[in-house]
């Protein structure tokens, strides 16, 4: 009943298209080249219904109008940011519901990365589309928001079921790992990741979507409260200092 159909796009972007097979309706996840979904949709024979934007950047919401004018599509989008999402129809936030078909997507509040930033959970499909907020190994940079709120954001995240799969929206996971083992150096999961990340991106495979359990024993991001991690960083038993010394490192990195 639930379809995901993943292509690339720009220069790392992932491109989502929704699709429930019982209503017909298909929702494009943000829309960083509008020739790229419609053609991707149609190919499929699917129209799209609805666009669903995690944030307000232009590699998310570019296409809005351009699909809108194509399909007629309503544009769903966070409250957050409702004057900076292009063709807005309605604007959501944390405990709203967001349907497609007889499918159901809960809107979590995720910012840091925009101050706006929305994730859209699928419970019965163990999916979420994330955005920017978290990706394979990472998480997106703290343009709008500041560590507190990041870390609060990603707490969200990471208390989803862990079966979740993660539908981050850039293909950053190779560098993301070279960071990674240069903070946490001695996670084994980590390794045995970053062998097949490794392996996956030689033969130019994809590496995401991710599933939260993974990510919540390899993500530095994620383990912030991790005691081993807090005291590498040289901030024990605080978790937003550990995440802020973490991100600037990797903003250096």
């Amino acid at each position: 009943m639930f379809q995901i159909h993943q292509f690339p796009c720009l220069n790392d972007n992932y491109g989502f298209l929704a699709h429930d097979s019982v209503s017909g309706e298909t929702a494009a996840v943000d829309t960083p080249d509008a020739q790229k979904y419609l053609a991707e949709a149609a190919a499929r024979g699917w129209t799209i219904t609805q666009i669903w934007n995690t944030h307000w950047h232009p590699d998310h919401a570019g296409g809005n109008l351009a699909i809108k004018e194509a399909t007629g599509c309503t544009i769903t989008g966070p409250a957050g940011e409702e004057a900076k999402i292009p063709g807005i129809d309605r604007a959501v936030k944390t405990g709203d519901v967001v349907s497609l078909g007889g499918l159901a997507a809960h809107v979590i509040d995720v910012p840091g990365h925009t101050l706006g930033h929305v994730a859209y959970h699928l419970a019965g499909e163990a999916t979420a589309f994330v955005g920017d907020a978290v990706f394979a190994l990472g998480c997106g940079r703290v343009f709008e928001g500041n560590p507190d709120m990041m870390w609060a954001s990603l707490s969200r995240l990471k208390n989803l079921p862990p079966e979740t799969a993660l539908y981050c929206a850039h293909e950053y996971t190779a560098s993301n790992a070279k960071f990674a083992v240069t903070v946490d150096p001695g996670n084994e999961a980590l390794a045995a990741y970053v062998n097949e990340i490794t392996d996956k991106r030689s033969r130019n495979e994809w590496t995401v979507p991710t599933q939260l359990a993974r990510e919540l024993k390899t993500n530095p991001f994620l383990r912030a409260d991790d005691p081993g991690l807090q005291a590498a960083m040289g901030h024990p038993g605080d978790p937003v200092a550990t995440f802020a010394e973490i991100r600037g490192r990797k903003d250096r990195f």
